[in-house]
């Protein structure tokens, strides 16, 4: 018994051994992992850096968005003071002036960031969870399973995205819960394909093939090995799809199929809301669409950088 215990072992350490290097740097990196090297590239890239200080800051302002906001964003505070053609601007208390309601704008922004947070991570997670069940039920099983499986995620990715969301949004009601779904749905189908192609080739690795010939058993070759090592792509499109996310609902929000409550403070409401005073006060656009932008760039660099940093064919 002690014998074939032993034998055990020693293949379940070869098994390991090769799925380990297989998440290791092939060249030049004296078999530092992957995860390591990319971390290191990562701190030389400017365009990382960039991107993760947008990130960053953006997660620190939604996080502590209540010590950060000088007033209460649903107080219409200067309300007396707003005329038919006339928004007030910046002045004291008040760096960026406020709304057509008397709200002070730059508390109204801070507050809109928590909302954007909360929308873009939890339909990225929904995305994620729902895609890769896809992905893993496809790139394990083969045959049958996976044309069905692939079928059904052509069809998702034959309508374009937004127009997905806006359909999904109008069925399921008016409000956030709708909101994070309909996002969600749009990205099911980016991680499923996504994580189904990175498992079939993974399948075709040497640790693979030489755990099926030692008769290891397929769930623990697929959840064990097969599984961990084809992650990469998808925690590099999460982020990606983050910045995806905070359009879209940005998106959605200006089109009135956001929140219904229109008090609570979310930067494509008011990016929809200043459309009437375009031509009285500008800023009232301005100010969330940039928000917007520079949040999703700061999203889309950091998860570029990622890509570079764990793809294979952009090592030097």
């Amino acid at each position: 018994m002690g014998s074939v215990s032993t034998v055990g072992d020693l293949k379940r350490r070869r098994i390991d051994e090769l799925a380990a290097r297989a998440g290791q740097v092939p060249e030049g990196e004296g078999g530092v992992s992957l995860t390591k090297s990319a971390f290191r590239r990562l701190r030389r890239d400017p365009v990382a850096i960039i991107g993760a200080v947008i990130v960053v800051v953006f997660l620190l302002v939604a996080a502590f968005a209540p010590l950060l906001a000088m007033r209460d964003p649903l107080a219409q505070t200067l309300l007396s003071e707003i005329r038919p053609g006339s928004i007030p601007g910046s002045r004291e208390g008040f760096p960026l002036g406020v709304d057509n309601l008397g709200r002070d704008l730059l508390s109204r922004l801070i507050w809109g960031s928590r909302q954007s947070l909360m929308i873009g991570v939890v339909s990225t997670i929904l995305g994620v969870i729902v895609g890769m069940a896809l992905g893993v039920l496809a790139g394990a099983f083969g045959g049958w399973v996976d044309t069905v499986v692939m079928r059904f995620v052509d069809i998702l990715l034959s309508v374009p995205g937004l127009l997905m969301a806006i359909s999904v949004s109008v069925l399921l009601g008016q409000n956030q819960y709708a909101l994070m779904i309909a996002i969600a749905v749009t990205q099911v189908p980016i991680f499923a394909r996504l994580l189904r192609g990175s498992m079939l080739a993974q399948r075709g690795s040497d640790y693979a093939v030489a755990a099926q010939a030692l008769g290891v058993k397929k769930g623990r070759i697929v959840f064990g090995h097969v599984l961990p090592n084809s992650l990469s792509p998808v925690i590099v499109q999460a982020t990606l799809s983050l910045a995806t996310a905070i359009i879209e609902a940005a998106a959605l929000s200006f089109l009135g199929l956001g929140d219904p409550d229109l008090a609570r403070p979310e930067w494509g409401a008011m990016l929809a809301n200043a459309q009437a005073f375009l031509s009285i006060r500008p800023e009232l656009a301005v100010y969330p669409a940039l928000c917007i932008i520079v949040v999703a760039l700061g999203f889309t660099l950091l998860g570029e950088s990622l890509r570079e940093a764990l793809d294979p064919k952009f090592r030097r």
